[in-house]
């Protein structure tokens, strides 16, 4: 039976528990087009008081990325220790894949292979496929790459899914991400590789990011995870052993609506469904 998470109205009455907050950006800090500003706000004030945060994301791309559209969307410095990214522990994976790649995914992505020793090649000559998203993802839907896919599995090809998540917010809408693709390779019969979130890679290089920054080891029951992704963020945490608060006005609402009054009775089947228990839950996260 999954406990029911309890309602916070902000960070304020759970910060004195924990030490570090891995804390999703997506969806949480902004939501593609702007900063949400009582998210940046709470992150301030926690660090403020003594705590640390690292920015935990499955974007597809080195951390650089991040930071300049952290900025380019007025999200400031001071509310953030550290940026981890999917990309950041996918480049291991890369690093160990053959060494024929096949890039499927947008151009603004190509900084995930930069340093490394592969070679970009095309569908044909590919050893195996690296996603990190779909190539247009304004206009396209993972149906059409069913045909690419289904060719891809014929040939056995490993396929590297650079950012778990199957949707992400861009102001209004929902656009899909590689993670869709990534769940219709898994069930052609494929084989799929995933670091970032849910996955313990992108968890234990936040962690280790924290205590190079803090000096020493932060225990896990003073470590607190924030994100509105079930299937990646509270699943995430939960794998890893850590708290986490659920931010429901997020790409979920539309299973329970309400925006930012849900319906609580609909939330808790939502989550009890997914058998999901985050210790917490918030509307979007304010102090």
């Amino acid at each position: 039976m999954v406990s029911a998470p309890r309602r916070i109205a902000g960070l304020s009455q759970i910060a004195s528990r924990y030490d570090l907050i891995l804390c999703d950006v997506w969806g949480v800090v902004h939501n593609g087009v702007a900063a949400h500003p009582a998210a940046i706000d709470a992150l301030t004030r926690f660090r403020a008081g003594g705590g640390r945060v690292v920015l935990v994301t499955n974007a597809p791309r080195q951390r650089r990325s991040v930071f300049r559209q952290l900025a380019e969307l007025g999200a400031q410095p001071e509310s953030y220790d550290a940026v981890v990214t999917s990309g950041d522990v996918t480049r291991d994976l890369i690093a160990a894949a053959p060494k024929r790649l096949f890039h499927l995914g947008p151009h603004k992505d190509r900084n995930l292979f930069e340093g490394l020793d592969r070679e970009l090649v095309g569908e044909e000559d590919a050893e195996a496929v690296v996603c990190s998203g779909l190539f247009d993802d304004r206009t396209e839907t993972p149906a059409d790459y069913a045909p690419m896919l289904a060719r891809f599995a014929a040939r056995g090809l490993p396929f590297l899914c650079a950012n778990p998540d199957i949707v992400v917010e861009m102001g209004d809408r929902l656009l899909y991400c590689a993670g869709a693709l990534g769940r219709d390779y898994a069930a052609l019969g494929g084989r799929t590789l995933v670091a970032g979130k849910p996955h313990p890679p992108i968890y234990e290089a936040a962690v280790a990011e924290a205590a190079k920054i803090a000096g020493r080891n932060i225990a896990r029951a003073r470590i607190l995870a924030i994100g509105d992704g079930a299937a990646t963020d509270i699943a995430g945490a939960a794998a890893f052993g850590v708290d986490a608060v659920f931010v429901a006005a997020g790409i979920h609402v539309g299973e329970y609506g309400g925006g930012d009054e849900p319906d609580e009775a609909a939330l808790a089947r939502f989550l009890s469904a997914a058998g999901l228990g985050p210790a917490w839950w918030i509307p979007r996260l304010q102090w």
